[in-house]
């Protein structure tokens, strides 16, 4: 039996496309309706705004019990953590998440999405594995003890969790009007 060694960088990024294959599967059948539809009573969602943008739910602290998001609030959700995670993994400045807005509508959503992701797969093909022994910069906040190749893991995991939920709530949703 012969066996070879996989890089960490090799597994994360094998694990991050399997991850996103499975989302893929959901994003290519979500329907405009499906963004802003409230599975149920106590929800968090984005709302149009005065000025026309979109502004999702949010509280300092988490409240009891925890909201259902509906896939609006989990798209903008995926974009806002995404997106100041590129910020840290680029070295800039990281947006506050007051500062990180829904595109508007389902389509521009899943175009949002995509475009983070291949920022992110930029990211992921120039990590050596010296780069992910380094402090991870975020969502630790430069913590000794979490390191880049834990962040990785965490985008991982995290964007797992969320286009799980995405895929529920559209399973939800075919279900409840079929």
């Amino acid at each position: 039996m012969t066996t070879s060694a996989t890089s960490r960088c090799a597994l994360l990024r094998w694990q991050f496309d399997l991850t996103w294959s499975l989302f893929e599967y959901h994003l290519e059948r979500l329907e405009p309706g499906d963004f802003l539809w409230e599975p149920a009573a106590h929800c968090w969602t984005v709302r149009r705004a005065a000025d026309g943008s979109w502004v999702p739910d949010w509280a300092e602290t988490e409240p009891d019990p925890v909201p259902v998001p509906t896939i609006g609030w989990l798209s903008w959700h995926i974009g806002w953590w995404w997106s100041v995670t590129l910020d840290h993994a680029e070295g800039r400045e990281p947006r506050k998440r007051t500062e990180v807005g829904w595109p508007g509508d389902g389509k521009a959503a899943i175009e949002w999405l995509r475009a983070l992701r291949t920022q992110w797969t930029a990211v992921l093909d120039r990590l050596t594995e010296e780069d992910l022994d380094g402090i991870a910069p975020f969502p630790w906040d430069r913590d000794p003890e979490h390191t880049v190749a834990h962040m990785v893991a965490w985008v991982n995991a995290e964007l797992m969790k969320n286009a799980t939920e995405i895929g529920q709530l559209r399973l939800l949703r075919a279900a409840s009007t079929a």
